[in-house]
């Protein structure tokens, strides 16, 4: 496990885009499992930059993502599926039918979940997952729970959770209450992580993840057990 202390923002999110773009030239058909929220915003700003200089190409990359708000379809302004196609895709030269985010109105979750497991193995599992953690400890939306959860499942989002998203809503009513994410299994077999977190707020939390008891009431603590972990921090 690596550890990176950055002083800005800026200089994580440089880092983190450095370690991507460093795996898609070596491996230009990388599958990139990627996050959304406001942590990995400015990784896929510099990434959008070092592609218009022509530094990086994402023409053969297949992207999967961690998650999705049950509910809402790819048109709805705070689904996941509209976040990674404005804030990442539709500035980048990736193909668009190579971007896969859970469908979170599935008529039927349970199979969506099964299927998103298996379309991961059979694009050969994750070259490298990026994630961001909760302030409990969440990554994806797998919350803390009594059990570490394998596949591809819908979760209910935990108070704390609904009350830290309601920030990209107009309140915190309008917040789903559920959403579909990819299980611990795909997380632990991809090949690289690479978790980022910036503020003050999140050292608490990396300090239980990483240096204390691994607990499912702790999700992100499972990653000790990963053999190649990058965390990357910066309290400003």
């Amino acid at each position: 496990m690596k550890f990176i202390t950055v002083d800005t923002y800026d200089k994580l999110s440089r880092q983190a885009a450095n370690i991507i773009s460093a795996q898609v030239i070596l491996k230009p058909d990388s599958v990139l499992g990627l996050a959304t929220g406001s942590s990995p915003l400015g990784t896929y700003k510099q990434l959008i930059e070092w592609y218009e200089k022509g530094d990086i190409d994402f023409s053969q990359v297949t992207s999967v993502n961690l998650d999705e708000y049950v509910g809402l379809d790819g048109t709805n302004d705070q689904s996941y599926r509209y976040f990674m196609d404005n804030n990442f895709f539709n500035h980048i030269n990736i193909k668009k039918e190579n971007t896969f985010v859970p469908d979170g109105c599935a008529k039927d979750l349970t199979a969506e979940g099964d299927g998103y497991d298996m379309h991961i193995k059979s694009l050969g599992g994750i070259d490298l997952q990026l994630l961001g953690i909760g302030l409990d400890g969440h990554i994806g939306f797998n919350e803390p729970d009594s059990v570490f959860v394998k596949s591809t499942h819908v979760v209910d989002l935990h108070e704390s959770t609904i009350k830290a998203n309601s920030r990209f809503f107009a309140n915190e009513n309008e917040v789903p209450k559920q959403a579909i994410t990819m299980g611990m299994a795909s997380i632990m077999q991809a090949k690289k992580i690479l978790l980022i977190a910036n503020g003050a707020a999140k050292k608490g939390i990396l300090e239980k993840a990483f240096f204390g008891p691994i607990t499912p009431m702790v999700p992100a603590s499972i990653l000790q057990l990963h053999p190649d972990v990058t965390v990357i921090y910066s309290e400003n």
